[in-house]
């Protein structure tokens, strides 16, 4: 097994990329800039207010997922500085949560979790005036909804999570991903144009990649692989599927409706220079408070994206994934039902620790969350390694799911740098470093675009907010561009004020081209679940020097 340099001034040390450099990119006379134009508030605080969003350049319209009325808020942004509601749609009659919505050539796409979550959900497709072309059954828990570029397909992924284990009450549904065939009319859309991609083949005896996390008690291979978010190559003919949950990607050939490839994502070497994290909340030269130490540390992220988008650079496809992490927290009738442990509260191996005390303080690792299920190679119940929940960074991987890029530990500095008392905040509260130990700023959605001849990734942010925007026009050496943050971090925001604190917890984010935006100008749209609010960002470029073209190409 792989030993660890323990506790020491070397494993602790921060990395590499310095604070510096950062800087220099964002004061960087070349580039992008991106500036808050306008915001729509549901007036709803921490219940999903704003979600999903997704964009009619037709009719100029967003439309927004509000969870809670279980309904999407249409929004006019002809004038995109003062979004202003046109309606809202409700579906209390078909389902019980709203899940996603896409939009595209005046068909929007609604997606539908039934109650209980277990049971099939649904999908309706309505026209341009709001009338119901249709409503198909898809697999439990359809969780993200995505058009192809053609506009021949629709997919849905499932994500089919249980209710809980081993209670006489369990259901584990499984994981899948629908295929909505689109070629005839839309207003002639049946269940028959639906298929639902499963992934029985990969059922034992079947043997898949041991790294693919498969570890529900007593669940099947198709059980346990919980389908999340989807891209779609520019040929409209493959589509990768992230299975947060599971660290591992599926690829499938939309056409024959087959998974062709499931793809363990791998893990993050924090002990890495430039891979480093902030694991603890108490870390101050005392260990009772918090501060910004930044360093690296003798533990494994598992990336475990949520979002996914695919981009083409030299002529191929390339994928973007918000490595956000995620547990799975139930009833703990089982050691795997829950699997959260704090490093602290771990028997740790003295050969792969040889410090494993000063790990486990508070001021170390011990307050870090980790999963129980990884870690024990030789089954001697202590622990050989930790694997922490995400990576706090954004990746970039080839279109079989290679890793090309990772940005290490970026999101972190760039967050520190925006706002120290803001440093890896909850989406709920402004405590400093209250984050550090799960996850950090968590990557959560992702998107990209063209924009003045160069390709943009934008990350939302879900805990302490904003955007990060890179450009990626080289997939192997992207560049930060700019950071920003609506959220007022002097506001203690609660269900009385927050409408004066800015924004809370991003969740979706969707990019507008100059071509398709009401200003002629890009747009990143962004949907914030806590504060319920949708604001739109206008993409502008740095002035150069002597240089007046401003043009989108």
């Amino acid at each position: 097994m792989k030993a660890f340099c323990g506790f020491s001034a070397v494993c602790a040390a921060s990395a590499a990329l310095t604070f510096s450099s950062l800087l220099a990119a964002q004061a960087d006379d070349k580039g992008i800039t991106l500036t808050p134009i306008g915001t729509y508030a549901s007036g709803i605080w921490n219940a999903g207010g704003a979600e999903i969003v997704a964009h009619d350049p037709d009719k100029q319209r967003l439309f927004v997922v509000n969870a809670l009325a279980v309904s999407v808020d249409v929004l006019d942004i002809k004038n995109p500085a003062v979004p202003t509601l046109v309606t809202s749609l409700v579906f209390t009659t078909i389902g019980g949560v709203v899940n996603s919505v896409a939009v595209h050539d005046g068909i929007i796409a609604v997606a539908l979790e039934s109650t209980p979550k277990t049971a099939p959900g649904h999908v309706v497709l309505l026209n341009s005036k709001f009338k119901v072309l249709s409503v198909l059954e898809v697999g439990a828990q359809p969780d993200m909804l995505t058009f192809s570029k053609n506009g021949r397909w629709l997919l849905s992924a499932n994500e089919g999570e249980p209710n809980s284990y081993g209670l006489t009450n369990s259901v584990d549904p499984e994981g899948t991903v629908s295929i909505i065939d689109l070629s005839d009319d839309a207003e002639d859309v049946e269940q028959s144009d639906v298929r639902t991609v499963n992934f029985h083949k990969f059922n034992a005896p079947a043997v898949i990649d041991p790294a693919i996390r498969i570890f529900g008690p007593g669940s099947t291979v198709s059980q346990d692989l919980e389908p999340e978010y989807i891209a779609i190559s520019a040929d409209s003919k493959t589509a990768w599927v992230t299975l947060q949950e599971n660290n591992a990607l599926a690829i499938i050939d939309i056409k024959s409706a087959k998974v062709t490839k499931l793809v363990s994502l791998g893990f993050k070497d924090h002990l890495l220079a430039e891979n480093g994290l902030d694991p603890s909340d108490r870390d101050n030269a005392t260990g009772n408070g918090p501060a910004i130490k930044i360093g690296n540390w003798p533990v494994y992220g598992m990336y475990q994206p949520d979002g996914i988008a695919s981009f083409r650079a030299g002529g191929k496809d390339y994928l973007l994934l918000a490595n956000e992490g995620d547990a799975r927290e139930y009833p703990n009738v089982t050691p795997t039902s829950n699997e959260v442990v704090r490093v602290g509260a771990l028997n740790l191996d003295t050969n792969a620790f040889p410090n494993a005390s000063l790990i486990k303080s508070n001021s170390a690792l011990g307050r870090l969350q980790v999963t129980s299920t990884l870690g024990d190679f030789d089954n001697d119940g202590d622990y050989d390694a930790l694997f922490a929940f995400g990576a706090r960074s954004f990746s970039i991987r080839d279109a079989k799911g290679k890793l090309v890029w990772d940005s290490g530990d970026d999101l972190e500095r760039i967050t520190s740098l925006a706002d120290t008392n803001g440093f890896n905040a909850s989406n709920t509260g402004n405590a400093r470093d209250s984050r550090s130990p799960s996850k950090g700023p968590e990557p959560e959605g992702i998107t990209s675009g063209r924009a003045y001849g160069r390709t943009y990734a934008f990350i939302g942010l879900e805990r302490v907010g904003g955007v990060a925007a890179y450009d990626i026009s080289n997939p192997k050496e992207p560049k930060f561009e700019f950071y920003v943050n609506r959220r007022d971090f002097s506001v203690n925001a609660n269900a009385t004020n927050f409408l004066n604190a800015g924004d809370f917890g991003p969740e979706g984010i969707i990019f507008i081209e100059a071509k398709d935006s009401p200003n002629d100008k890009p747009l990143v749209v962004l949907a914030n679940e806590i504060s319920g609010t949708t604001t739109l960002f206008q993409v502008d470029r740095k002035p150069e020097p002597d240089d007046d073209d401003d043009d989108e190409d």
